[in-house]
């Protein structure tokens, strides 16, 4: 047993995109600290899993809760789940920092004004404040000296670690990333995941969806793999990795080799 606590808990998740049922209930829990890797083929599901914890997707059915405070639904007419309380869902979304596979910087802001924008116009953080602890950030993320430069002027290694500066800023409980390095090209994607990496280290609490198996293996506490739309399998990564229980787990592990 372990005496941290839940940082989010998801219970029996359904999602249907019309007659496709995409996620075929799915519950996962994760704890203060915990480092969640989620994988599995195209179009298991992950994303969409990631995308409903913060509602940016509605879950048809099931519950989501942050921090002890379950997301209150209520039923849309249609078959699915709507909040039922707006307010509650952007209050819960601005302490969740999510990081995409493009990296959704606003262009027409330098990279300094991206990331005190939701510190200053979400959560009513002074200006001065929000912007000693953006530079504190783009230090840690190596981009301080870029910080008056606009996204269309950095590499896609820069635009995705400027992307998780914005995202730290706001002092998240949980940091959820949608495969940060699918849109990157070969040779910036360690930039990326060595960012990733040290906040790992620092025991953030962390969902990460990510095809890169050697970095999941490395830093996350637990792994799950998706296929389907279920769970498959899970477990800490020497399990999952080095004796993997179910044939489509096996077979998708020996197709990344």
């Amino acid at each position: 047993m372990t005496d941290r606590a839940e940082a989010i808990a998801v219970e029996n998740l359904h999602k249907r995109f019309g007659p496709l049922e995409v996620l075929k209930g799915v519950s996962l829990t994760a704890r203060e600290g915990d480092v969640i890797a989620i994988i599995g083929g195209s179009g298991s599901g992950k994303s969409t899993f990631l995308r409903c914890i913060n509602m940016l997707e509605l879950p048809s059915a099931g519950t989501v809760t942050i921090h002890g405070e379950q997301i209150a639904m209520k039923k849309d007419g249609r078959g699915g789940l709507m909040p039922a309380d707006r307010r509650q869902v952007q209050r819960i979304r601005s302490r969740l920092g999510m990081v995409f596979q493009s990296f959704n910087l606003w262009q027409h802001m330098t990279i300094l004004q991206n990331v005190i924008e939701a510190p200053v116009h979400v959560l009513g953080v002074a200006r001065a404040e929000a912007i000693e602890r953006a530079e504190t950030i783009l230090r840690r993320v190596g981009l301080f000296e870029k910080r008056d430069a606009y996204p269309a002027f950095l590499s896609g290694g820069q635009q995705q670690r400027a992307a998780i500066a914005r995202a730290l800023a706001v002092q998240p409980h949980v940091m959820l990333f949608d495969e940060p390095t699918s849109a990157l090209d070969p040779e910036l994607v360690g930039e990326v995941l060595s960012v990733i990496g040290d906040l790992a280290k620092e025991k953030r609490t962390m969902i990460l969806v990510t095809h890169e198996m050697k970095f999941a293996r490395n830093v996350a506490n637990h792994i799950v793999f998706l296929a389907n739309g279920v769970i498959e399998e899970q477990g800490p990564p020497e399990e999952i990795f080095g004796a993997p229980k179910s044939e489509r787990l096996k077979k998708f592990i020996s197709s990344i080799h």
